[in-house]
């Protein structure tokens, strides 16, 4: 293999352009055929054992069908970083600020690093940096997602022919709150008047806080009593439809809001979008409002999300079917759905109880015949 050739390795010669004669350079380099395409490729080393290695590892991918390269060890965290950013935006992805968010915390670990070099021990380093500095364990898996999204583009892409195993950790932050009625009014008479029709509509719907604050009159059906969603606007992409001629709670909220915004157009001389707003303009966000009225109430601690699985909750103890449950909240999975219909202590009680209560007489049709455990013949009465 120390000659000059495909499969093989060398020193190459080149001609000094001061005297003209030919020289050896120090380096070795390594030569190969692959599917009838001479390939020259230099070691960056003047070792002949790296040389060497590096001619196996070739020889290795070709054997397996598919030649890595030297174009593929080129590729860098910011190829990788690069790839999924575009990925998101071809697709819309409304996660797009997030995943930068994600990359940032990648990059100041991973810096200018080829993708063949982030192995899994370097990874599991990253968790283990990550945790040390107090982040939450969802944001770091979050992180872990990105990174295995970026590698698996790399591969759609012929980029690279492998990726690393990416280990993911477990997250326990899931949260278990509820709110009652009466833990709903108390917050509720703390907020501002613009924010407790929306608070309300987020306990008797359980919809997502976006969706809520983005909603719009055309989306209100008067005739039908139904809100629309339309695909694409939602979280997970799909379209809505939630009733509300036989919930006269919800439809009270969308009366009051409806004529509190007819009054202020007309004393504006605006148009008004939005279902909930402030003085005509759109509610971006209310969680300091939503804070302070939390711990005036006595409530500290409490997340709006919190509403989303009561309403579930809610839906569960009525026997509403999961399938027409999910369609209204907008879950797209029973696995997701189940994270949020989770038994509260006062529900195992009221199972408790149920358990312990004394079984009700078995009703008998006349004359029905029952065998005692002294097996005589004794004839039921009529259980009325």
């Amino acid at each position: 293999m120390s000659k000059k050739g495909f499969g093989s390795v060398y020193h190459p010669k080149y001609r000094d352009r001061k005297t003209q004669k030919w020289k050896e350079s120090p380096t070795w380099w390594v030569g190969y055929s692959f599917r009838g395409v001479k390939r020259r490729e230099s070691a960056h080393s003047k070792n002949r054992v790296d040389a060497v290695r590096l001619l196996r590892r070739r020889l290795e991918e070709m054997g397996r069908g598919r030649l890595v390269g030297p174009d593929a060890e080129r590729v860098t965290f910011e190829d990788l970083a690069g790839m999924l950013l575009t990925d998101y935006q071809v697709n819309g992805r409304k996660s797009n600020k997030r995943a930068e968010v994600a990359l940032r915390s990648l990059r100041g670990f991973f810096g200018f690093s080829r993708a063949v070099d982030i192995t899994t021990d370097r990874i599991t380093r990253y968790i283990r940096q990550r945790q040390e500095a107090g982040i939450q364990p969802a944001t770091i898996r979050y992180d872990l997602s990105i990174l295995k999204r970026a590698f698996t583009l790399a591969l759609q892409a012929e980029k690279l022919d492998r990726k690393p195993y990416i280990p993911s950790i477990e997250v326990r932050n899931v949260r278990t709150g509820f709110f009652s009625e009466d833990e709903v009014r108390a917050a509720v008479s703390h907020l501002p008047e613009h924010l407790q029709s929306v608070v309300r509509f987020l306990f008797l719907t359980g919809w997502r806080r976006t969706e809520t604050l983005t909603l719009q009159w055309q989306q209100i059906d008067w005739d039908s009593r139904t809100i629309r969603l339309e695909p694409g606007t939602t979280k997970n992409d799909e379209g809505r439809v939630y009733p509300f001629a036989q919930y006269p709670d919800l439809e009270n909220i969308l009366r009051f809001q409806r004529e509190r915004t007819v009054l202020l157009q007309q004393a504006t001389a605006q148009i008004i979008p939005w279902v909930f707003h402030k003085d005509g303009k759109r509610i971006r966000d209310f969680r300091k409002a939503w804070d302070n009225a939390c711990e005036a109430a006595g409530l500290q601690g409490r997340w709006v999300h919190d509403f989303r699985r009561s309403c579930v909750r809610r839906m569960e103890r009525k026997g509403v079917p999961r399938s027409w449950a999910m369609k209204l909240t907008g879950h797209k999975t029973e696995s997701i759905y189940r994270r949020y219909a989770i038994v509260s202590e006062s529900d195992l009680s009221e199972g408790v109880a149920k358990l312990a209560a004394p079984d009700e007489p078995k009703k008998m049709e006349p004359g029905v015949v029952d065998q005692s455990s002294s097996g005589k013949a004794q004839t039921k009465q009529w259980v009325q």
